[in-house]
């Protein structure tokens, strides 16, 4: 725990917080941050590659920067998706006490261990990245729907604690996931870019 701590100075907030009855103004702000963060980190990534760069692999098996863009808005769609289920279900006080808390959120989406996209999509394949879209498209996918999220977390007067997502976490935990998979292939992105045949 203490090397999630150090790596990532701007999710501490989630690793000290317990299951909460109220969504606080403090919460909005850690979410709000941290969503601003990893898309702008993510822009900033990918500013200015030519198509020679967004389509480099490391190696055939390995993904482009492009197909990991796509993977991310894949997922930011995705997770989107349970969002506006868990919201449009309505509020579940009832199980506010008993959700796990944002720790176990935070060392899911930030552990080392590799993810594989096909454990949690089986028997489909969706969360693949094809790669036959360019990288703009793919940033401007990603883009639309993280800005309507930070739209939303910025305005939204409801409890973001107290809708749930099927039997996992509540929307709070849920937006954990989103810029916490975003920070997970912004990693992926830089080790691509300092493999020593990037080209330049």
């Amino acid at each position: 725990m203490k090397k999630i701590i150090a790596l990532l100075p701007f999710v501490w907030v989630a690793i000290t917080s317990s299951a909460q009855t109220t969504w606080t103004e403090a919460d909005r702000k850690y979410l709000l941050d941290n969503l601003t963060r990893s898309r702008d980190e993510l822009i900033s990534e990918t500013k200015g590659l030519t198509k020679a760069q967004w389509s480099f692999k490391e190696s055939p098996d390995r993904w482009s920067i492009n197909q990991i863009v796509e993977h991310i808005a894949i997922w930011e769609m995705l997770l989107s998706h349970d969002i506006s289920r868990a919201y449009n279900a309505g509020i579940k006080p009832e199980r506010i006490n008993s959700a796990a808390p944002d720790s176990t959120f935070v060392r899911f989406i930030y552990e080392t261990t590799p993810h594989y996209s096909l454990e949690y999509t089986k028997p489909f394949s969706y969360t693949i990245p094809m790669g036959i879209n360019p990288l703009a498209n793919n940033l401007a996918w990603f883009l639309k729907m993280r800005n309507e999220s930070i739209g939303f977390v910025k305005t939204t007067p409801d409890d973001l604690r107290a809708y749930f997502r099927s039997t996992t976490g509540s929307i709070h935990q849920v937006y954990i996931y989103v810029f916490g998979h975003t920070d997970r292939h912004i990693r992926q992105i830089k080790k691509v870019t300092k493999d020593p045949a990037f080209p330049k």
